[in-house]
């Protein structure tokens, strides 16, 4: 969908993991702050196949995954680790489903993109799948089949959902500029010619064909430009790492259509200032790049920096109700 405007977003919505194991407690918080834009809880605290490597590896078709000691490995067949990936994905939509009844309006789903997915899973050599361009393939194709069946079955669970597919790129900028380290620690793999990231990234959005894709990274120097061009409607960030020379790309997105789901409230432990505070950054930005203050609203989702696993289950649902309070005094109170 390229034109994100005909897709009605909540002003504020959660990045994807949260702290705890506890996936009915997950989902209650979630659908009950994010009233008009929940998402699908990942719980990683539950250990090898709940982390976010491991929970997107469960959706890949044909291609299994186990864990050895360095991480994610890719093998043969199916194996107990795969198996509880998929059985922690459907524990979780088991209870985002009885928590959305009759719920109509976006929601979202996350998984790991294509390309942080292979500087993290392993071939069997040990190597990055992103050292073999033919492995890089195949991850992709695998992938795209696995989210058009993971979507197929969350929209059978919450028919009157209109599903936002967001794709985990933290490692995106690494693999661009060839910093993904060799197992051996002491090289990197070559970076990736940014046509082919592009791409397989258009391709991974053209499996989401009736509904919006976000891209969330929350390292520095988000490639913008390259997401814009590669169909991501949206483009989520740590709202911190900014820098003024983001300033032209940023401008020409929202100026594009493109939404800002901008990660304002702090993913770890720390006081909470007050909700225009948290976004008194954007307004600036807003200012500097000569937008319409009436755009904020239509152009900005709210949400914390990033994941919330590292954080308590008490501060987790401090933050996501201070990005809904944000969101309001955005929204109130644009300029």
């Amino acid at each position: 969908m390229s034109e994100n405007s005909q897709f009605r977003f909540g002003a504020a919505t959660g990045v994807g993991s949260m702290p705890g194991g506890d996936a009915r407690e997950a989902a209650k918080t979630v659908t009950g702050t994010f009233e008009d834009f929940p998402f699908l809880p990942e719980l990683p605290a539950r250990g090898p196949g709940a982390d976010m490597i491991g929970r997107t590896a469960g959706m890949l078709v044909e291609l299994y995954a186990h864990v050895e000691p360095s991480g994610w490995r890719l093998g043969d067949r199916p194996g107990r680790d795969t198996k509880r990936a998929r059985s922690w994905l459907g524990e979780d939509l088991d209870a985002l489903e009885e928590f959305t009844q009759e719920y109509e309006g976006p929601l979202k789903v996350q998984a790991v993109g294509p390309w942080t997915l292979a500087a993290n899973l392993e071939l069997r050599n040990g190597e990055a799948a992103l050292s073999d361009a033919g492995a890089c393939r195949d991850l992709a194709a695998s992938l795209a089949e696995g989210l058009r069946l993971h979507l197929a079955e969350v929209r059978r669970r919450i028919p009157g959902a209109h599903l936002v597919l967001q794709l985990d790129e933290p490692s995106l900028t690494a693999v661009l500029r060839g910093q993904v380290k060799t197992a051996s620690g002491y090289r990197t793999h070559r970076a990736v010619d940014r046509q082919i990231v592009e791409a397989t990234l258009r391709d991974l959005v053209g499996v989401h064909s009736d509904g919006p894709v976000v891209v969330h990274s929350c390292a520095p120097d988000v490639p913008f430009a390259l997401l814009r061009r590669a169909g991501a409607a949206a483009v989520s960030f740590d709202f911190s790492l900014l820098t003024e020379r983001d300033d032209e790309t940023i401008g020409e997105a929202v100026e594009g259509g493109t939404r800002l789901f901008a990660g304002v409230v702090p993913g770890t432990e720390g006081p909470l200032s007050d909700p225009a505070g948290s976004v008194m950054g954007v307004r600036t930005l807003w200012r500097r790049l000569g937008l319409s203050p009436g755009l904020l609203a239509k152009a900005v989702t709210l949400t914390p920096a990033c994941g919330l696993a590292g954080a308590s289950p008490g501060y987790a649902r401090s933050a996501l109700a201070h990005c809904v309070r944000a969101a309001r005094s955005l929204a109130d109170n644009p300029e």
